[in-house]
């Protein structure tokens, strides 16, 4: 799965947020409706362009994120 055949980032589309190529639908929005719950099915029957392969692309795309040390949360120490 190559998620740049799904993903792009535009500046004049989101303010450059990374979205699901030919929407307006950022990663961080499908990120979000799962944090909330939702199953790949439910998203797939409300947001009707996205397909199962663009929903495998977010993961491959965060995937990539973390590894490459992208997103991460520090470490807090100890008083």
């Amino acid at each position: 799965m190559n998620w740049k055949d799904y993903i792009v980032s535009d500046r004049e589309v989101l303010l450059g947020k990374p979205v699901i190529k030919g929407t307006r639908i950022s990663v961080e929005h499908i990120v979000g409706l799962l944090a909330q719950g939702w199953s790949a099915a439910q998203i797939l029957e409300n947001y009707p362009r996205l397909t199962k392969e663009s929903l495998q692309a977010v993961f491959a795309y965060i995937q990539e994120c973390i590894h490459d040390g992208l997103l991460f949360s520090p470490v807090k120490k100890s008083a």
